[in-house]
């Protein structure tokens, strides 16, 4: 495919999905390309995503009521953009939805992620503060994203504030116990089930970190995934 104008898009941007890359299908790696299971006659797959607090303000001043607002909120943007801006070019989302995609996995393409010791993703511009929002087929004619370049920054974290602010030790043996994690979180009153204070207690880019309304909201949805499978 040649390349064509790049994604810039002051729409989505304005609803806080400030995060945008485009990938042509045809060069995603086979193991990624399969778990996307029918593309149909679609040539790209745009990720979005957020950083910083812009979405949470946007789906605020949106007025959504739902079981998950950002969500309802990224469907509906992505929606309003297509219409508004490539109102003749064909696209399904992927996610939000049932279809299982590696957005990790995406991510790292994109040059988005870096693992970290508390298992969320973490980059040098936003740390920790930033989630994939969408993924979408689309036959559209975008310039693909260049990744972009740099290392995790837990690698010069000398500290590690977020091994110790555990109370769950989860991160205390070198690798993530996700076991640990568990069970500190599901005990009655505990200090994480709204929050994950070790994700809190890193210092990168803390000044994008989410207000205490958007962390609880995340959390408690992951304490409920947690009590519905464990």
């Amino acid at each position: 495919m040649s390349a064509g104008r790049i994604l810039e898009s002051s729409q989505l941007a304005a609803a806080g999905l400030n995060l945008q890359a485009v990938f042509n299908i045809a060069d995603l790696p086979p193991a990624l390309r399969g778990q996307l299971a029918e593309t149909g006659d679609f040539c790209q797959l745009i990720l979005l995503g957020h950083g910083g607090r812009a979405l949470w303000d946007a789906v605020q001043r949106s007025g959504i009521v739902s079981a998950d607002p950002i969500d309802d909120f990224t469907r509906l943007t992505v929606d309003r953009w297509f219409a508004a801006e490539m109102p003749a070019q064909r696209y399904r989302v992927l996610y939000p939805g049932a279809c299982p995609v590696g957005l990790q996995a995406l991510g790292k393409l994109a040059g988005w992620h870096h693992a970290s010791p508390f298992m969320v993703g973490i980059n040098a511009t936003w740390g920790s503060w930033y989630a994939y929002r969408a993924v979408v087929l689309a036959d559209t004619d975008f310039a693909p994203t260049p990744a972009l370049t740099g290392v995790s920054p837990c690698l010069s974290c000398a500290t590690q504030p977020c091994i110790a602010a555990c109370p769950g030790e989860a991160l205390a043996g070198g690798e993530f116990a996700l076991d640990k994690c568990i069970a500190w979180r599901r005990q009655p009153a505990s200090t994480c089930a709204t929050a994950c204070l070790a994700r809190i207690a890193c210092p990168v880019a803390s000044e994008h970190r989410y207000c205490g309304e958007q962390i609880r909201h995340s959390y408690a949805i992951s304490l409920r995934m947690i009590e519905q499978y464990y």
